[in-house]
């Protein structure tokens, strides 16, 4: 499908920053060129002040996509910087820009400049939302998300609790519902067996996998209890965690300490590159997301890229994506249904079914069918 002559401009963040939206954005951008749309990214200069942000840096040290266009002009702080971007943005005359909206903090930054490109102009604003209520709330969040949502024509929402959060914000009926598509950019599956060796990790050992920055809300204290329980210590099944820590990281090695699983779990706590993240996964023989809150995760899209069984708690949108007992399992917020999930997995020999299963499911996540979507909201806008 060819979407020519369409000019569009993303405005999030992109490479040198990383994180899974950075990832995202740089896919739907060359998805789009791929379209015939002719679309770049305006990135951020600053995107949080290093007080506010809790991991050890913000940026990629490695080398970014050459196939795309990045710009990095914003200052999400400098109300100064707002207008000469929003001027930028209009010289370009795009057809419509989208907003990448993760976090009210970015509410200011991302309305103003929304505000100031439609003022005078034909161009539409499409917000795509990964969340429109965070995860962990500060003083003024409501209103910095709803100054945002008011400089918007359109919205896509990534999952269905998203959707209907976005009714307490706006009664506008151009929003739609699309799925997170797979991310690519880590590269091929290579061989599990491969995979162990390149860790150093033992061929005749099970693999967990928790992937991705530790903070509360993503329940890894959950997983670790769930390793606790007896029978999942007999089954010998070793946990890898895979990720910065983004808070203290006391009470997790208290959990570890306390049941004794300093033999179980296997701590790679810190930034996984980009060229390394492909052997974690393809390490593992099932990856979970014990979350305590969620919309979406750009976890279970890298799994599905590596074809993974996956493992994930009945929050958000994740039981939307990982069909239970289809591709992995839908478990409660609670250590013994984790571990009974586990269990079932190992002893019933689920991982093979559920991998053919991944490979057909994945098919519900194509960049091409997000793109496609977009061009529809754009086209309910544009009337």
């Amino acid at each position: 499908m060819s979407f020519s002559k369409q000019k569009v401009i993303l405005v999030g963040p992109a490479f040198p920053l990383r994180g899974g939206i950075a990832n995202s954005n740089e896919e739907l951008c060359r998805a789009m060129n791929a379209a015939g749309i002719d679309a770049k990214i305006f990135s951020f200069s600053l995107q949080y002040p290093n007080f506010l942000f809790p991991g050890k840096t913000q940026y990629d040290n490695g080398i970014g996509p050459k196939d795309i266009i990045i710009e990095t002009k914003i200052n999400s702080v400098n109300p100064f910087n707002w207008l000469k971007v929003a001027k930028q943005i209009k010289d370009e005359k795009p057809d419509y820009v989208i907003f990448r909206f993760w976090l009210p903090f970015m509410g200011p930054c991302m309305g103003t400049i929304a505000r100031l490109v439609k003022w005078g102009t034909n161009i539409k604003t499409i917000a795509i939302t990964d969340n429109v209520i965070p995860h962990e709330k500060r003083p003024g969040d409501k209103m910095f998300t709803n100054y945002f949502v008011n400089q918007c024509d359109g919205f896509i929402a990534m999952s269905e609790s998203v959707l209907t959060d976005l009714n307490t914000f706006t009664n506008n009926d151009k929003k739609s519902f699309l799925p997170l598509p797979m991310n690519g950019l880590f590269g091929e599956k290579v061989n599990k067996l491969d995979a162990l060796a390149h860790l150093n990790l033992n061929k005749n050992d099970k693999h967990i996998l928790f992937f991705g920055f530790i903070r509360k809300y993503k329940g890894l204290d959950l997983l670790l209890e769930a390793m606790a329980d007896e029978r999942v210590k007999q089954l010998g099944v070793k946990l890898i965690v895979a990720g910065e820590y983004y808070e203290d990281s006391a009470p997790y090695l208290d959990i570890i300490e306390k049941n004794k699983l300093e033999n179980s779990v296997i701590l790679k706590t810190e930034y996984i590159p980009s060229d390394e993240v492909r052997f974690y996964f393809c390490a593992s023989d099932m990856v979970a997301l014990t979350y305590r809150t969620a919309t979406q995760s750009a976890v279970t899209q890298i799994a599905y890229h590596f074809e993974k069984p996956m493992l994930v708690t009945r929050v958000g949108g994740l039981p939307e994506t990982v069909p239970h007992n289809k591709v992995g399992y839908v478990t409660e917020i609670d250590p013994k249904s984790i571990a009974d999930a586990i269990v079932d997995f190992y002893i019933n020999n689920k991982e093979q079914i559920f991998i053919q299963n991944t490979i057909i499911e994945k098919q519900r996540f194509l960049w091409s069918t997000f793109v496609a979507g977009v061009q529809e909201l754009f086209k309910k806008i544009d009337k």
